[in-house]
């Protein structure tokens, strides 16, 4: 007995040894904290999410995801990174990712970025969204309907109910002055009426019809009279709320940012062009401004 006591006490000295050890052979990886500071975002409903990364020898690392809700705030402002990447890591960018999401790399649609350079904080702009300064944005818009016009024929008269981003002419001109948007993000036009804002269709040229032309569930009498210039004539498929022909005169008319896949009718925070149609019709043209007050902003600190 005397024996086998010694031995069973030798035994859970072993495992209590072996166990220890195990213990204290735990690699714990450091972790610092990522800390965003981020205005004028928004929520994008249930399907996505806003993802951070930290790119580290040219690779993305997450730094975790995050919901925006309706006033704007963020659901989370402080994300736990590991040490050694943070500190190495050259720039952050923001993207929108769906939710779930099957695909650890980012999505297309990156939305903010910004460079840490030799310090610990970054300021953030929308380099990412397009190739070019969207602070030098501009351009011109017109009211015709040439879509209800047979080739060759005099203007039918009605053309307020038409609105095209460009200068009018034999053919109309091109007017636009935006970035060539990178993949994942598409232009969109809109005419606001009574508050409901209404697509003119998605676009990434300014020289060429945009994809509602053409399309059966487009509001264009027909596509075949159409300039090479996005934009609509308001005819059929009205949506709920609206009624057409719909007067584009003394409406906004707003150019939009849109991701794209788009999971919503309404349009996207970026608006970087806005204008107000007055009461004449081509050959006057009418100006966007400058909106950059839509575009999100802020800093991130490590």
């Amino acid at each position: 007995m005397f024996k086998k006591a010694i031995i069973g006490a030798l035994v859970i000295g072993l495992i209590t040894t072996s166990c220890n050890n195990d213990d204290d052979s735990e690699i714990v990886i450091p972790e610092s904290n990522l800390t965003l500071n981020l205005n004028g975002l928004e929520d994008l409903g249930s399907d996505y999410l806003y993802e951070g990364w930290v790119i580290v020898n040219g690779a993305p690392v997450s730094t975790g995801t995050f919901s925006v809700n309706s006033a704007g705030e963020l659901s989370s402002t402080s994300f736990q990174v590991n040490t050694e990447s943070l500190n190495a890591a050259t720039s952050f960018v923001l993207t929108i990712e769906p939710n779930p999401d099957s695909d650890p790399a980012p999505a297309d649609t990156k939305l903010l970025s910004g460079d840490f350079g030799t310090g610990n904080s970054a300021t953030l702009g929308l380099g990412p969204v397009g190739e070019g300064d969207f602070l030098s944005s501009a351009g011109e818009f017109f009211l015709r309907t040439p879509t209800d016009e047979a080739p060759g024929t005099a203007n039918n008269g009605n053309d307020e109910f038409g609105v095209w981003f460009g200068t009018p002419g034999m053919p109309p001109l091109a007017s636009l002055m935006l970035p060539t948007l990178k993949e994942g993000w598409k232009y969109e036009g809109w005419v606001v009426s009574n508050g409901v804002p209404i697509s003119t269709g998605t676009f990434t040229m300014n020289n060429t019809a945009d994809d509602n032309a053409g399309d059966a569930n487009g509001f264009s009498e027909t596509a075949s009279n159409g300039p090479q210039l996005p934009g609509e004539d308001f005819f059929r498929n009205a949506p709920d709320g609206v009624t057409f022909p719909l007067d584009v005169r003394e409406k906004a008319v707003v150019i939009s940012i849109e991701p794209f896949p788009d999971n919503s009718v309404a349009p996207f925070l970026l608006k970087p062009l806005v204008g107000t149609a007055g009461t004449e019709t081509a050959p006057t043209t009418y100006a966007f401004e400058l909106n950059d007050a839509s575009f999100p902003s802020g800093n991130v600190s490590r």
